[in-house]
């Protein structure tokens, strides 16, 4: 764990496929990066089926949506309408 302190502070697809493949010396690159990639697939085609992606011990994943509302503009003051969004929430696991 301390190799990752000295790292730099946000991963990519790339690094978290490199730390993979360093920690198993005997899987090829190319084979971890299409278990990410199929693994990452399948929790988005999850979430945008509106389902929630649970890993023990680490946390869930769930969309989360926003009602339209009206806001108002900080420069000028005036009131604008803000449109309804998705997103994905996450929430840490109690062993996180």
């Amino acid at each position: 764990m301390s190799e990752l302190k000295k790292q730099k502070k946000v991963y990519s697809k790339v690094d978290i496929i490199s730390l993979v493949t360093g920690s198993t010396a005997d899987i090829p690159k190319t084979t971890v990066a299409s278990v990410v990639d199929a693994t990452l697939d399948a929790i988005k085609a999850a979430i945008a089926a509106d389902i929630k992606v649970t890993f023990i011990g680490f946390g869930t994943l769930k969309c989360s949506e926003r009602k339209a509302r009206i806001g108002r503009n900080p420069s000028t003051g005036k009131e604008i309408q803000i449109a309804a969004t998705k997103s994905i929430r996450f929430t840490a696991g109690k062993a996180f």
